[in-house]
């Protein structure tokens, strides 16, 4: 066994310890932390997207729906004691906090001396992208999940807008999801529909896959695309810098995309757009969409299943559309101390506590391709309000 003198000591510098005092890894984690975050919000779009609250002392939290009134003339004389109809109606919709969401590494500390990279920084950043990508991911089910949904007001008397779908072409091939000139045509029946259900323009966006990101890209100037002044890579960006009827679009991998996220490769039919495998794509390329209805471990919203999604393409909505809830936000949790010792090394983690659901369903309008609005692949799942069953 080896023997060490603790008599004869250095002084040292310790790089992670703050003020030469107390952790000595204690910077090393901020550095971890911001890295990850980092990661987080480079991946995520849906965060600033809808509307966020977060939860303390609780396990849900509750939005209120208020439908609408009149306006009438008074009557000199007469007593003003509120409508007698009861307007306006209020609903709510309850988000109910998931499960811990986690993404976890350890870190070997020799591989970490060894390597020639910064590894924690590295993997500090994947954690980031996986944190992000779940929770993108959750968000646009739940938008889709709305776009299906009647208003939460079902006072008799009221009537009150729900959600829309609206299909690109009319074929039943999939491939129409491509089409720029389609697309366009459905942006502007979006706006339209949204105008018609009283939907502030404020905040309307729009999240589409790649590929059909630069299929607008390319027929910009020549479709009715909104923003033509803007040039090179701030067109090429994917954030929000091109404009139809007022929408501004977004690209992401995590929209449900006929059954699976982002990309579908193969041949066209009903539920694949026919896209030719350029090859050498990974398995992660047209990842499959997972189940997510409320009797999954973990989730204790109704997300929908993967067949629930088998026409989607795309969605366009405005920020009352949904909610998310927040009882732990993006945090970096790092082992250290004996554990460290003991396995010579350290476990980092990244976690977060979320739950997602539609808000105001008349704010949500899904574009599906391949069949009509309504059928297998785009009916309605879960019940309404103010949970969502299995």
């Amino acid at each position: 066994m080896a023997q060490q003198n603790s008599t004869l000591t250095t002084a040292l510098t310790r790089p992670g310890q703050l003020n030469s005092a107390g952790d000595s890894r204690a910077l090393y984690l901020k550095l971890f932390s911001g890295e990850m975050f980092k990661g987080f919000q480079h991946e995520t779009i849906a965060r600033d997207l809808v509307m966020k609250r977060t939860l303390t002392n609780g396990k849900s939290l509750q939005f209120i729906y208020t439908g609408r009134t009149k306006a009438e003339y008074h009557t000199p004389g007469n007593s003003i004691l509120g409508n007698t109809d009861g307007a306006p109606p209020v609903a709510e919709k309850t988000i109910t906090i998931d499960d811990l969401l986690i993404s976890s590494a350890f870190v070997y500390e020799l591989d970490e001396t060894l390597a020639h990279y910064e590894l924690r920084g590295e993997i500090s950043k994947k954690i980031g992208y996986a944190l992000a990508q779940k929770y993108d991911r959750l968000i646009f089910r739940a938008i889709a999940k709305g776009a299906r949904q009647a208003s939460p007001v079902s006072k008799s008397g009221f009537v009150e807008p729900g959600g829309t779908q609206i299909r690109v072409g009319t074929s039943a091939q999939a491939n129409n999801a491509y089409d720029s000139a389609k697309l366009i045509e459905a942006f502007y029946d979006a706006a339209a529909a949204l105008d018609e259900k009283g939907i502030s323009t404020d905040g309307r966006v729009a999240v589409l896959n790649p590929r059909q990101y630069y299929e607008l890209i390319q027929a910009v100037g020549s479709n009715g695309l909104v923003n033509r002044d803007a040039q090179g890579t701030a067109l090429q960006s994917g954030n929000g810098i091109i404009e139809i009827a007022g929408i501004k679009i977004f690209k992401s991998m995590n929209i449900p995309f006929f059954g699976s996220y982002g990309t579908k490769y193969g041949s066209a039919s009903a539920t694949n757009p026919g896209v030719t495998d350029p090859g050498n794509t990974g398995s992660f390329i047209g990842e499959t969409a997972e189940d997510g209805r409320k009797s999954v471990t973990g989730l204790n919203n109704n997300y929908g299943n993967a067949t629930d999604f088998a026409n989607s393409c795309g969605l366009i909505f405005q920020k009352e559309a949904a909610g998310v809830v927040e009882a732990i936000g993006p945090q970096v949790q790092i082992t250290s101390g004996d554990v460290s010792v003991v396995y010579q090394g350290d476990v980092i983690l990244g976690r977060l506590a979320m739950g997602a659901d539609f808000l105001n369903p008349a704010a949500c309008v899904e574009l599906v391709a391949g069949a009509a609005a309504g059928s297998t692949g785009n009916a309605t799942f879960g019940n309404t309000y103010p949970e969502n069953s299995n």
